[in-house]
């Protein structure tokens, strides 16, 4: 059985790819395709397994769950793409739960930065602090349901690719794990 560090280096380069072409993909078309995200989430186990054995399977599946559940209750709240929570259940399925928790808070941090910066060249900086403030301090009025006004659903809403964001932080926490 190889060691997890194995297992990440081995995960490298398909991540790499993918996270290029969605990138690429999310910035033209705000979408990130499912030709791209379903196979690569797949492989990941298989690989894992075949590298780690039963502990690389579970490893696997910790960060594809700790992906899907983070991701996903954004998606439920209104606030990303299904697509983005794909990609990001996919990447915990390659990449493990410890090293998806780095990449997970400096995605964060990148995407706060990138969100702040695209809506000062956007001028919609305003905006964009006083929906920050309503979706923070509206939430014990509102309680766990999405913000009617700051839903990606809304097409008044400034809509902000985010697999940028994603492909910067899971690369740092490469080399930061």
């Amino acid at each position: 059985m190889q060691s997890i560090q194995s297992i990440q280096s081995i995960a490298w380069w398909p991540t790499v790819v993918v996270l290029v072409v969605a990138t690429i993909t999310d910035v033209r078309s705000r979408r990130i395709p499912n030709w791209l995200v379903i196979p690569f989430l797949f492989a990941g186990p298989i690989v894992s397994a075949s590298f780690g054995g039963w502990h690389g399977f579970g490893q696997s599946m910790a960060g594809l769950g700790l992906g899907a559940l983070v991701y996903g209750f954004l998606f439920w709240m209104g606030g990303m793409g299904m697509g983005d929570v794909k990609l990001c259940a996919a990447i915990g399925a390659w990449i493990g739960p410890s090293q998806l928790l780095l990449a997970l808070v400096i995605t964060g941090i990148v995407g706060g930065i990138m969100a702040v910066c695209w809506a000062a060249f956007g001028g919609f900086l305003g905006e964009l602090f006083s929906g920050s403030g309503d979706l923070v301090f509206g939430l014990r009025k509102r309680g766990m349901r999405p913000h009617p006004e700051l839903v990606l659903s809304n097409p008044l809403t400034h809509k902000m690719p985010y697999a940028p964001a994603i492909a910067i932080g899971t690369l740092i926490s490469f080399f930061s794990h």
